[in-house]
C-alpha cells in the first residue's frame, strides 16, 4: 500500500498507484534510499522534462545524453544510424556504472524493454535496493505534439514499436487496477511488472503536479554520494 505522510503532499508509493484520474496528485514522490526509479513513456511524453525537474534528488541516465556524448566524438559527416549500436552499448554501460555505484538514480526509458527493468531490478536487488517504475500515459497525440515542440522526432517505426509495447503494458496495468475494485487507486503490482516495488501511473495533469522526488534514509541501504555517469570512450 502507499502512504501519504509528512506535512505536505508526499506519497511513498507501494504497489500499483493510478494517479491518472481527475483527483489530486502528490507534490513529491518519496522512495527508499538507494532506489532505482525508471521513468517510462512514449517519445515526447515528457520523460526528460520530469527527469530535469527531479534531478536535484539523484543523477539521471538519459539515452539522449549518451547520443549527444557519442555525437561529440564522431565525424560530423557520419550519420547517427551508423554508430547507433555503439550508442546503445554506451547507454547500457552508463546504466551498469550507475547501478554499481550504489546510490539512488533515475532512468529514462521507453517502457517497452522489460528485460532492462528486470536486469536493473536484479542487479540493484543484490545490493538490497528496490526498483520503482513511473509510467506516463499521455496518449500518442500528446507525445507527437511533445516531439514537435522539442523539434526532435523519433522515427515512425521506432515510435510505433514503443507504442505497441507501452499500450500492451498499460492495458494490463489498467485491467489490474480495475479488477482491484474498492482497492483502487492502490493495489498490488501485477506479474507483468513483478520486478517493481511500485508502479505510479501519471496522466497529462498529474504529470505536471509531481514537482520532485526524494530518497529517504528510512528504508533500504544508505545512498552513496551521486556521481555523473562515466564518459564516452572511443573503441
Amino acid at each position: 500500500m502507499s502512504e501519504i505522510c509528512g506535512p505536505g503532499p508526499v506519497l511513498r508509493p507501494r504497489g500499483l498507484v493510478d494517479l491518472r484520474g481527475p483527483g489530486g496528485a502528490p507534490g513529491v514522490l518519496s522512495y527508499p534510499a538507494g532506489a532505482v526509479v525508471v521513468v517510462s513513456g512514449l517519445p515526447g511524453s515528457g520523460k526528460s522534462t520530469l527527469l530535469r525537474r527531479w534531478s536535484e534528488a539523484a543523477p539521471a541516465v538519459d539515452p539522449r545524453d549518451v547520443h549527444v556524448a557519442c555525437e561529440a566524438v564522431m565525424p560530423d559527416r557520419l550519420p547517427y544510424a551508423v554508430y547507433r549500436p555503439w550508442a546503445r552499448w554506451e547507454h547500457f554501460r552508463w546504466l551498469r556504472a550507475a547501478v554499481r555505484e550504489g546510490g539512488a538514480f533515475l532512468v529514462h526509458d521507453c517502457g517497452s524493454r522489460a528485460w532492462m527493468r528486470r536486469w536493473l531490478a536484479r542487479t540493484a536487488g543484490h545490493q538490497g535496493r528496490e526498483l520503482h517504475l513511473v509510467l506516463l500515459d499521455v496518449g500518442a497525440a500528446e507525445a507527437l505534439a511533445g516531439q514537435e515542440a522539442r523539434g526532435r522526432w523519433a522515427p515512425e517505426r521506432v515510435f510505433a514499436r514503443h507504442r505497441r509495447g507501452l499500450d500492451r503494458l498499460l492495458r494490463e496495468l489498467s485491467a489490474h487496477a480495475a479488477a482491484a475494485g474498492d482497492e483502487a487507486p492502490v493495489c498490488p503490482v501485477p506479474n507483468v511488472v513483478a520486478e517493481a516495488a511500485s508502479v505510479v501511473l501519471l496522466g497529462r495533469t498529474s504529470r505536471e503536479r509531481v514537482a520532485a522526488v526524494e530518497f529517504g534514509p528510512d528504508r533500504a541501504c544508505p545512498a552513496a554520494p551521486p556521481q555523473e555517469p562515466s564518459g564516452v570512450a572511443v573503441p
